[in-house]
């Protein structure tokens, strides 16, 4: 497919104007006379260069690649259908939808914007952290560092130990038998070749648990609503967990609260402020690059 750069560069003015700070998360400054968003606030929500951004919508620059191309469709917060229509303007066939898709919809991005102070994350069906709020990271540590494989938080729970470092010792045989159920579960639903699949072979191969727990055959062990941990700073913290599921997408948003006046509350405040330290400390991220 060859690339429509008068489309592409129409296509990207038509969605940045059209989009407005709060739509994406970010503060309106009280002087702000931009109509939508300015090219370095949409560069920075795409992770790339303003520069190379700038190029795009004037037409210029090389072809950018698909997984440039999936930063930009994120960023701008765009539908499943304008995704699919930027691959096209962009010279490239679309991925799938559906459950293997990791492009997050635009009401769900709307809802995790508002939760900054939050502990928070947004998952796909396999447990891939695909977006976390500082406190989720400050709570939890950084999932979305993980590539292949290890990306899958039930993967890691059976290859990897300091995974169940986190959470406190008379919960681990639970969560064992819901990871192995659930994903028992999902590799019935998505057949062989799946994720889901290809994770439950690692995992026989890999982990002797594992193979105990898929022999019972076990399917509708959930985790329970309150999560309890064990953190290297706060010590001992008890949240209950709200999950809202986007049906297309087959991705879960995660939110952690605790109940007002107690122990974990103040906890809870405590990670929430570790996480703004750890944001403001931070080296600015890595653009994808400039493909130049």
């Amino acid at each position: 497919m060859a690339i429509d750069r008068a489309g592409l560069a129409e296509f990207l003015r038509g969605r940045r104007e059209s989009l407005q700070p709060e739509d994406v998360g970010v503060l309106r400054g009280p002087r702000r006379r931009t109509t939508g968003l300015r090219r370095e606030e949409v560069a920075a929500l795409c992770h790339m260069s303003v520069d190379y951004y700038t190029r795009l919508e004037r037409e210029r620059g090389p072809q950018p690649s698909a997984q440039m191309i999936a930063s930009i469709a994120q960023g701008l917060h765009l539908s499943i259908d304008e995704r699919d229509h930027l691959y096209r303007l962009a010279g490239h066939q679309p991925p799938p939808r559906g459950p293997a898709s990791e492009h997050i919809s635009p009401g769900l991005l709307r809802i995790f914007d508002r939760l900054g102070d939050t502990p928070a994350e947004i998952v796909t069906e396999v447990g891939e952290t695909l977006r976390q709020t500082p406190p989720g990271v400050a709570l939890v540590g950084d999932a979305m560092r993980y590539t292949g494989p290890a990306r899958s938080r039930g993967y890691r729970w059976f290859t990897d130990p300091a995974a169940r470092a986190l959470y406190v010792p008379e919960d681990h045989a639970h969560m064992s038998r819901t990871y192995a159920a659930g994903l028992r579960t999902l590799v019935t639903l998505r057949g062989p070749g799946s994720k889901a699949a290809q994770l439950a072979d690692l995992l026989l191969e890999r982990s002797e648990e594992f193979r105990s727990l898929w022999e019972v055959h076990e399917v509708g062990i959930h985790l329970d609503e309150v999560k309890r941990y064990q953190h290297p700073e706060v010590g001992r913290i008890e949240l209950n967990c709200q999950t809202l599921v986007d049906p297309h997408q087959a991705h879960r948003l995660m939110v952690y609260t605790a109940a007002p006046g107690t122990e974990s509350h103040e906890k809870l405040q405590m990670l929430t402020v570790i996480g703004a330290q750890s944001l403001s400390l931070a080296p600015a991220g890595a653009d994808l690059g400039d493909e130049s």
